[in-house]
C-alpha cells in the first residue's frame, strides 16, 4: 500500500538547497486525477500544505496551495479535477470555487487566487521548489 494517501498529508521538511527543491513523494505514490496533501517546513513556525496534482494523460505535476481561501480550510487536495475554458482546475469541496491549476486564479472571484508552486519529476520522484515561509 501507497505511504501517500488522500486523506494524511505527506510530512517533509525543505531542502537545504539555495532553490529550495522539495522531494515530496515517487511518482507513481501520485494517484492519477486526485490529490494529495503534503506538508512543508513540519515542526517550525512557517510550515504550511500544498496539493498535488497528476492529471491523467499529462506529463505535468501541479501544485498548489491546499488553503481554500474562501473556507480558509486546507482541504483543496480534496476537490474535485476538471478542466475549465480548456485549462486544468481543481473545485474546493466545501464551497466549490474552481481554481486554475496553473496559475492560481478563481475563475468565480478574480480578486482572488491560490498560490502554485514549480514542480518536476527527477528520477522517478516528485520535487516542488516553495521558499521557507510560502503559504
Amino acid at each position: 500500500m501507497s505511504s501517500v494517501t488522500q486523506t494524511e498529508p505527506v510530512r517533509t521538511k525543505l531542502a537545504p538547497d539555495a532553490q529550495r527543491w522539495v522531494d515530496i513523494c515517487a511518482l507513481d505514490e501520485l494517484p492519477f486525477d486526485a490529490g494529495v496533501a503534503a506538508l512543508l517546513n513540519e515542526g517550525t513556525p512557517n510550515q504550511w500544505q500544498i496539493a498535488l496534482f497528476r492529471i491523467e494523460d499529462s506529463t505535468e505535476i501541479y501544485a498548489v496551495a491546499n488553503l481554500d481561501p474562501f473556507s480558509r480550510a486546507n482541504v483543496l487536495g480534496r476537490g474535485i479535477l476538471c478542466h475549465i475554458q480548456g485549462e486544468p482546475a481543481v473545485a474546493s469541496p466545501v464551497l466549490k470555487q474552481h481554481f486554475s491549476l496553473r496559475d492560481g486564479r478563481c475563475f468565480e472571484d478574480d480578486a482572488v487566487r491560490i498560490a502554485t508552486y514549480a514542480a518536476r519529476v527527477s528520477d522517478g520522484r516528485v520535487l516542488v521548489a516553495a521558499a521557507a515561509g510560502e503559504s
